[in-house]
């Protein structure tokens, strides 16, 4: 289910794609990773040298995204389970965070956001697409976070504004990255 919405004509998944300009050796984490739509993208984007770190609290997820990436070949991906809402990943060590309609579900997300500059490389961004207000399922159950609430969080959490695109009829994209990164 995750794949298909991830791949449908109306997430754009190919302008999202080419708006991200990965290039070959390039580290990623994908939050939230669910089905791994993105992930297996990304993982062929950054080739060999690269790496990219699915991430879910599911672990049914982490396993058919392992599967997957066996299936297709993709030695570049690393299965990560989320313990006790704890990330583990390496130090200063990404260039891009990606989260995709899972910023809805995060505690605390000022402290969460602030935290994973630790993980980002010099020059390291956060993407965040999460959806707009709208749609029934999506006002009843909160499954949006309005774009002036991410970025009042995100500059609260120490970082900027880099991008922000529009072609995303049911969701806001924006790129970010630390204003400073902490030592």
């Amino acid at each position: 289910m995750f794949n298909r919405k991830a791949a449908a004509s109306e997430s754009k998944p190919d302008q999202v794609l080419a708006a991200l300009a990965l290039r070959p050796g390039q580290n990623i984490a994908d939050i939230g990773a669910g089905g791994g739509y993105f992930t297996l993208k990304f993982a062929d984007m950054v080739g060999k040298k690269g790496r990219v770190y699915a991430i879910d609290t599911n672990p049914e997820f982490l396993e058919f995204i392992k599967n997957s990436a066996m299936e297709k070949g993709l030695r570049n991906v690393e299965t990560i389970p989320v313990v006790e809402g704890k990330l583990i990943l390496p130090i200063r060590s990404l260039d891009l965070v990606f989260l995709r309609n899972v910023y809805h579900h995060l505690p605390n997300r000022v402290e969460y956001s602030r935290n994973l500059k630790k993980f980002l490389k010099p020059g390291g961004k956060i993407v965040i697409i999460e959806y707009k207000r709208g749609g029934l399922f999506r006002r009843i159950f909160g499954h949006y976070v309005p774009k002036e609430t991410i970025l009042k969080e995100m500059e609260e959490a120490g970082y900027k504004l880099k991008e922000d695109f529009g072609f995303l009829l049911k969701q806001s994209f924006m790129i970010f990255s630390p204003k400073k990164l902490s030592s």
